[in-house]
């Protein structure tokens, strides 16, 4: 099997956990249908966490919440990512994918009234419902792809993936308008966000009556929490996650305390993540090119630290061109610890394992990194001081990367149960 080819399998299959799914090929009668309805899922999985930051200062000064309680904020969504993916197959097991998909985009819906409508509580109970939702359903689509798109999945992940960032990045860049329409209003800037959620809700509800599969334990792959290398592609897929999550939630209020408004950093921050989408195509096709994945990770990581420092510390007016250099470089980081996950892996029943320890523990630790931001700037009062953790992290990440990115394969494999 071709390093492409199982790529192409883990952005499908990547967030399984020990079973081996079988999937009965189901009649799509209206391919159409299920083409629109995914992507406007996908689009819905990350606004709700790229809607706030924007906001997050007039939240703040609203709600009289401190620094660190903002960091906690930005902190639990991702947290959820980790913590309730694993749900995912199990809900599907005993309800049905396309029936969970459909559950929790009303459950997501729910988050997003609530963090917008019932003050500091429903700020935060919101804020954990609708990650928990984002991290179920991002378990479940890429699935559903597979099994009703096969002979044209790679194509269908991409369009999945650039839904995904084109939800981020439209909801960076318009909720503080929308706020401002309407009397400057935060609570509705946040709330607009449930209009997608069930306008994909309806266009979903098509897909409820199809059949699904039958799923049995076949595989079991052991020894994966022992193994260093495993523990370094986590470590790297975590860290470089961290980065990503303190964009989204501190960015914004970092550019306007050096002097932009709401709007602006909004803007910026939406032009970095639509220019993800060149790198997170280019980057793991380069990345295979080689022997190995270790210079790619450093020079994406690199292009990742430069637009951080730019936008943290250089003059201002060029603040465009750091942002593009900070979205290259990020598209590039997440791309590649997909990609290392499968490079690393024999077979797919071994990918799909470490994928779920990379993503459950990694997402975990990324969880950190907003909430260190925020309680950094609770105790300096600045942002200066912020510096150190992207350059914590950002070493960790290379270094981590550097032992994950070596050509090899993690010490165990899948067996029959």
């Amino acid at each position: 099997m071709t390093s492409e080819t199982k790529l192409e399998e883990l952005l499908i299959d990547a967030e399984a956990d020990d079973e081996v799914v079988e999937h009965l090929p189901p009649v799509v009668n209206r391919p159409w249908l299920l083409i629109v309805g995914l992507v406007l899922v996908a689009m819905n999985l990350r606004p709700a966490l790229s809607s706030l930051s924007p906001l997050l200062s007039k939240v703040s000064d609203s709600l009289g919440l401190s620094a660190a309680k903002a960091g906690l904020l930005t902190t639990l969504p991702v947290l959820c990512l980790g913590l309730f993916a694993p749900l995912a197959p199990i809900l599907a097991r005993r309800f049905g994918a396309e029936r969970v998909v459909l559950g929790i985009l009303l459950t997501l819906a729910t988050g997003i009234i609530l963090r917008s409508s019932f003050g500091e509580a429903g700020l935060f109970a919101g804020s954990l419902i609708a990650g928990a939702s984002i991290g179920i359903i991002g378990v479940l689509l890429p699935g559903i792809v597979k099994r009703d798109f096969a002979k044209q999945a790679g194509t269908m992940t991409g369009v999945y993936t650039m839904a995904l960032c084109l939800g981020a990045a439209v909801a960076a860049g318009a909720t503080v308008p929308l706020s401002q329409y309407f009397d400057d209003s935060w609570n509705i800037g946040l709330g607009f966000w449930i209009v997608p959620a069930v306008v994909a809700a309806l266009f979903w509800l098509p897909q409820v009556g199809h059949k699904q599969g039958t799923h049995r334990v076949a595989y079991r792959v052991k020894g994966l929490l022992r193994d260093p290398l495993a523990w370094q592609v986590t470590l790297y897929m975590g860290l470089q996650s961290s980065l990503a999550y303190i964009v989204f939630g501190w960015l914004p209020s970092i550019l306007i305390g050096r002097g932009l408004s709401a709007t602006q950093a909004g803007l910026a921050l939406s032009g970095s993540i639509i220019v993800q989408l060149i790198s997170s195509l280019a980057a793991p096709w380069l990345a295979t090119r080689g022997k190995d994945q270790r210079l790619a990770i450093v020079v994406v990581m690199l292009l990742t630290l430069g637009g951080l420092f730019g936008c943290l510390y250089a003059p201002i007016e060029g603040l465009w061109g750091w942002a593009i250099l900070l979205g290259l470089g990020q598209g590039g980081t997440f791309s590649l610890a997909l990609t290392l996950i499968v490079l690393r892996s024999r077979d797919s029943r071994v990918a799909a394992n470490l994928s779920s320890m990379a993503q459950g523990f990694g997402y975990t630790l990324a969880s950190m990194g907003p909430l260190a931001v925020g309680v950094l700037h609770d105790w300096t009062g600045g942002w200066g001081a912020t510096g150190w953790v992207f350059a914590v992290i950002g070493v960790g990440a290379i270094v981590t990367g550097c032992g994950a990115g070596r050509a090899g394969y993690v010490g165990v494999t899948s067996e029959k149960v």
